[in-house]
């Protein structure tokens, strides 16, 4: 059997005999089986991924810790596992995902600007690999929270290395004006009063300096400022046993020139040759987007009466489904599920049923289109789910993972009842 290909062959989605699959799998069946809209990923995908990275890697000693933040789905957690990946959680009830699905949690990175107290104790206690330390305030309190348990907490300070990643400025981490991590002297700072606490452990540094980096220089212009810092702090008797460079490698979600791994591994590679350093990352978008599509189901055709005026295709998802059009005014490709369609190919606004005028998947898309047609919105594996909302009293669409020829509901669909069981009447009922 052999996958057919399109424009977007760089997903996971591909056409075999003019019907979309997810590798040997009809969306038309999974549609069929478990309704509309729903988020299908393919396993396959997402194991070609993470070997691409780590081959990139091969001449490196390193460590993958998938960003979970990108799809926190407990199957996707426990395929990475098995694959040898750690993890990079951004809350406890991230932490708490991990060990679900029995995640070592010395494998986990605690990163983010506003870790609680409550979030720190229950790190302590799990026993997590390293917190990423955001702040001096942030550092203080892991010190004082450690000093009251009675345990070592091992620590990285996120330094800001003032990179521009050129990027989409929500998804930029990396300049002086985020508000992510600290500066250079800030952390060398840092690093000399932590040094000096017994209850902290200096184990690494690390940078993080965006997200949908498609170009190597500004990551290795990160790495060479932070190993400027690493190199000041050995001299100074501190010595750190991990670089961490964070994520942010960029995919292509239409007509993008993707970053090249091997090319950035090897170029990384160069740069560490010699040093005694474990390289981390914290990839997920990289792993995640292109094996994911959100499949949907047009309802209704608005056609306008005017040639300058807009057609509307609305569907059955929605901005609650998936944010990222509305909010990054993001691109997503979307094609028919069938391209035997006999309807006459026009330019469409997709949008969904939610009463805001921000409701939107894509616009001017010229598509052959009619009512009940299924369609697939591509590159949603990453950022999708996880950015769902129960907006309009609208139930989260269910996951689904494919293996071949065969498919399971990982998440299943949400109901009313889900909904209004968190919730009293004014009487207490």
């Amino acid at each position: 059997m052999t996958l057919g290909h399109s424009k977007n062959e760089f997903t996971a989605a591909k056409y075999l005999q003019d019907e979309l699959h997810i590798e040997h799998t009809s969306l038309s069946k999974i549609a069929d089986t478990v309704g509309t809209p729903a988020y299908v990923y393919s396993t396959s995908y997402l194991t070609d991924q993470y070997n691409q990275l780590s081959e990139a890697l091969t001449s490196t000693p390193h460590q993958i810790h998938y960003s979970v933040k990108a799809n926190s789905n407990l199957a996707i957690l426990s395929l990475f596992k098995s694959l040898g990946a750690g993890f990079d959680i951004v809350s406890s009830g991230e932490l708490s995902r991990v060990l679900a699905v029995g995640g070592d949690p010395a494998s986990v990175i605690f990163s983010g600007v506003g870790k609680s107290t409550e979030e720190i104790n229950f790190a302590l206690k799990a026993g997590i690999g390293c917190f990423n330390v955001e702040s001096r305030s942030e550092l203080l309190r892991i010190m004082a929270q450690a000093e009251l348990l009675g345990c070592v907490a091992n620590v990285a300070i996120r330094v800001n290395p003032n990179v521009d990643a050129k990027t989409h400025p929500y998804i930029a981490t990396g300049l002086k004006e985020n508000k992510f991590g600290v500066t250079k002297e800030q952390a060398l700072e840092l690093y000399r009063l932590a040094a000096e606490n017994p209850a902290i452990n200096l184990t690494g540094i690390d940078c993080h300096i965006g997200s949908q980096i498609n170009e190597p220089e500004p990551l290795l212009q990160a790495l060479t400022s932070i190993l400027e810092l690493r190199d000041t702090l050995e001299r100074e008797g501190i010595n750190l046993q991990h670089i961490d460079l964070g994520g942010g490698f960029g995919v292509q979600y239409r007509d993008e020139v993707p970053l090249n791994i091997n090319d950035w591994g090897a170029s990384v590679g160069q740069i560490l040759g010699g040093r005694d350093l474990q390289l981390r990352i914290e990839p997920g978008r990289f792993l995640t987007a292109n094996a994911g599509v959100l499949l949907t189901r047009v309802e209704y055709l608005k056609v306008a009466d005017e040639p300058e005026h807009k057609n509307f295709a609305v569907v059955d998802a929605a901005m609650n489904d998936l944010l990222r059009p509305s909010l990054y005014q993001a691109w997503h490709e979307v094609i028919p599920v069938k391209r035997s369609s006999k309807a006459q190919p026009l330019e469409w606004d997709i949008v969904g049923p939610i009463c805001e005028s921000g409701d939107f998947l894509a616009k001017d898309r010229v598509l052959p289109l009619l009512e009940n047609d299924l369609v697939a919105v591509l590159s949603t594996g990453a950022y999708g789910s996880v950015l769902a909302s129960n907006y309009n009293t609208r139930g989260r669409a269910p996951e689904v993972l494919v293996d071949g020829d065969e498919f399971k509901v990982v998440r299943r669909r949400e109901t009313i009842q889900d909904q209004l069981r968190l919730e009293l009447d004014q009487a207490g009922h």
